[in-house]
C-alpha cells in the first residue's frame, strides 16, 4: 500500500511540474504578444518584445523590410526608432 502510494507520487510530480513550466512559457508568449507558432508568413513579424511594467511594452516589428522600434501603451502606438537591419536611427 505505501509502494503504491510512493509510485504514484513519483509520476505525478514530474507531470504536475511539467503542466506548470507549459503553462508558465505559454502564459508569458501570450503576455509578450509574440506568436506562439514560429513559423509564419506574415508581412509583419514581431522580433522582440520587451514588458515595461504593466502598461507598457517595447516592440521590435519587422515590416516589408524593414525594422521598427514602437512604444506600445494604453493610450496608444508610437514609432520611436526605425532602421534597417537592426540599425536604429531615432
Amino acid at each position: 500500500m505505501i509502494v503504491e502510494y510512493f509510485v504514484r507520487l513519483f509520476l505525478l510530480i514530474p507531470l504536475i511540474g511539467g503542466l506548470a513550466w507549459g503553462s508558465l512559457w505559454l502564459w508569458k508568449r501570450v503576455q509578450l504578444g509574440l506568436p506562439v507558432k514560429s513559423e509564419c508568413n506574415r508581412p509583419v513579424r514581431v522580433v522582440d518584445a520587451v514588458a515595461l511594467g504593466a502598461n507598457g511594452k517595447l516592440l521590435v516589428v519587422e515590416f516589408n523590410g524593414d525594422t521598427l522600434l514602437l512604444g506600445v501603451s494604453r493610450s496608444g502606438i508610437s514609432r520611436l526608432a526605425s532602421g534597417d537591419k537592426g540599425a536604429f536611427d531615432a
